[in-house]
């Protein structure tokens, strides 16, 4: 007798409700908080869409837009050639699709977000982790809960900027080193506007998430919602950018398969 196929039981598993499948995109409209660069440099755009016909003289029976954004807006995945750490690696187009599923290891870190909007993941917290959970996955994904996502719904509070620009969480540069060039995982996942920390303009090096991850072929996702509803180990996640090409980024729908 054969074997029973490993993808009818992923089917029948998401049929009946056993894998439960966990939307982690934020929704991709005019309101979607965008990142703030200083007014020297170039700006993302918002996301726009433009109406092409609904339904009447310019297209009787079909509704469709044109629609305009950043690589960079909303829910995306950042390619190693988004930094120039990366610059001689792979654009979005040209990320292996193996890569874009992986197991995810889900750290939680809301109650000291809460706290502390500046606080800091150091590499202490992920072994005391490790401890706890078991290692970070092979090949995986480390998302980062931080309970930011609840604050998706402005500008003001996403951002969260003051005359000292924008106080959110993430890594310490060691540990955005560390993670980069030391541990298994294929990339960084967060729910706040980008993978480093809001003052991280002032680290050494500036944005050290993005130097060292890009600068190791790894990759980022950001705007990340839902990590509530992972469980620190065993979920797959499956993650889809336009494959942009030349693109350092692109805006993504990011699931992640759950099992019940």
């Amino acid at each position: 007798m054969s074997q029973p196929s490993v993808l009818a039981a992923l089917a029948a598993g998401l049929r009946s409700g056993a894998i439960e499948v966990v939307d982690l995109t934020s929704p991709l409209s005019s309101s979607t908080p965008v990142i703030q660069l200083p007014l020297e440099f170039g700006q993302t755009a918002v996301f726009e869409l433009e109406e092409i016909s609904r339904y009447d003289d310019r297209g009787p029976a079909w509704y469709w837009n044109n629609f305009r954004s950043g690589e960079h807006t909303g829910t995306h995945f950042d390619a190693p050639v988004h930094w120039v750490t990366g610059k001689d690696s792979e654009d979005v187009a040209s990320v292996p699709a193996r890569r874009l599923i992986a197991p995810a290891a889900v750290l939680d870190f809301s109650a000291a977000a809460a706290k502390d909007p500046d606080f800091l993941v150091e590499v202490d917290h992920i072994k005391a982790w490790e401890a706890d959970n078991g290692p970070l996955p092979d090949g995986g994904w480390m998302l980062l809960r931080t309970g930011w996502d609840a604050r998706s719904h402005s500008q003001e509070a996403f951002v969260n900027a003051d005359e000292n620009g924008p106080h959110t969480p993430g890594l310490s540069p060691e540990c955005a080193r560390w993670v980069a060039e030391e541990s298994p995982v294929i990339g960084l996942g967060v729910e706040t506007v980008g993978t480093d920390a809001g003052r991280a303009h002032s680290f050494d090096p500036a944005f050290p998430c993005h130097s060292y991850l890009m600068g190791s072929d790894k990759y980022g996702l950001t705007q990340l919602q839902n990590l509530a509803a992972l469980p620190p180990t065993g979920a797959v996640v499956i993650a889809g950018p336009l494959p942009i090409v030349t693109g350092s980024g692109a805006p993504a729908r990011v699931l992640a398969l759950v099992e019940r």
